[in-house]
């Protein structure tokens, strides 16, 4: 199911729902994944939901939902802030974790990415968090403003 687009499970707007696999070294001396790990897992729903940045090698496969269109290769997409709130462990299971992945703002010159990282044997949210990514111009450092246009066509993963 990795990749579809579809109504979030928390009833929100529509996400893009992505499979994540856990790996055994994921696993703490509990047997939840790691706290750490999470944050991967949460880069790695990111990517596969909305793109590989501008300038970071090969695109590979297109991604569900293109957040980065419009975006020069002069735009560095960095990463401000995460925050994450544990909801209850995610135990290690030998089946992916899904995490629902969704844009819960566009400002200016940022957005903020939402997540619901859920098991992926009874879809229980285990996690939820966000990610605050600024477009910032590589030569000047400073940050660049979205359009009209990449605002509009974002509101539509709210």
């Amino acid at each position: 199911m990795t990749g579809v687009v579809g109504p979030r499970p928390d009833g929100g707007g529509p996400g893009i729902r992505v499979d994540v696999a856990l790996r055994w070294g994921d696993m703490d001396a509990y047997g939840h994944v790691n706290n750490v790990r999470v944050v991967s897992i949460l880069e790695e729903a990111r990517i596969q939901a909305f793109g590989v940045p501008t300038g970071t090698g090969a695109a590979g496969d297109p991604a569900p939902v293109s957040l980065l269109d419009g975006v020069p290769d002069t735009v560095w997409t960095l990463i401000a802030e995460h925050r994450v709130r544990y909801r209850r462990p995610l135990e290690y299971r030998n089946v992916p974790a899904q995490v629902w992945v969704w844009v819960a703002e566009a400002k200016g010159a940022s957005i903020e990415v939402a997540y619901s990282v859920r098991d992926g044997v009874d879809g229980t949210e285990c996690v939820t968090a966000t990610t605050s990514m600024v477009f910032v111009d590589s030569a000047t450092g400073r940050p660049v403003r979205l359009s009209e246009a990449q605002r509009d066509s974002l509101s539509r993963f709210r």
